[in-house]
């Protein structure tokens, strides 16, 4: 157990019952405890293999390869479609994790497989995402947009990409380009 991580377990207290058993499970793996994104996360040889959040329904462990692993009980949770890597097993109350404590180290298990395999997930490529019209011709029309856009990470790229394309009508578009373009332009992503 990680000290600087029991703080997350104190202060979830609607889940803290479901939690300590989903933080003893993991460590009883052979995982090492840390604190990423302000979460319990968990890693074979320094790679995040299984991460513990909660949500107000649910708490849940994300498996960051989660696409890669078998899913003979059918209980992975692809959280939304844009999500290519992750996927996330979850939970409701505390018989259910306990009803599936040896299930739920088997996936761990095979988690720290595909770690120690090196074994990665193919992503969809920045140009297979929906390019809104409106931020084409924008891009089209400044340069200087279009070169900060390219510089950008894949990640930041593809996280613009689906927040403008997910907007119903054009001037919705229109205004959340017209929003992000100064923050392109300073070569930071949508949440920085």
């Amino acid at each position: 157990m990680n000290p600087k991580v029991d703080f997350y377990f104190d202060k979830n207290e609607a889940w803290q019952k479901e939690i300590e058993k989903m933080r003893s499970i993991a460590l009883d793996c052979g995982l090492t405890e840390e604190l990423k994104w302000g979460c319990p996360c968990y890693q074979y040889n320094a790679t995040n293999v299984v991460l513990i959040h909660v949500f107000r329904e649910y708490c849940a462990f994300l498996f960051f390869k989660g696409a890669l692993l078998n899913d003979p009980n059918g209980i992975l949770v692809q959280q939304t479609e844009n999500v290519q890597a992750a996927r996330q097993l979850r939970f409701t109350n505390l018989k259910e994790i306990v009803k599936l404590e040896a299930v739920i180290k088997a996936y761990i298990y095979e988690a720290i497989e595909v770690e120690k395999a090196g074994l990665t997930v193919k992503l969809k490529k920045t140009s297979e995402f929906n390019m809104p019209e409106e931020f084409q011709q924008r891009l089209n029309k400044n340069k200087a947009l279009r070169t900060a856009f390219e510089s950008l990470t894949p990640g930041r790229q593809r996280a613009y990409l689906l927040h403008f394309s997910s907007a119903k009508q054009a001037k919705t578009r229109e205004s959340r380009i017209e929003k992000y373009i100064p923050q392109i332009l300073e070569g930071k992503g949508i949440d920085d």
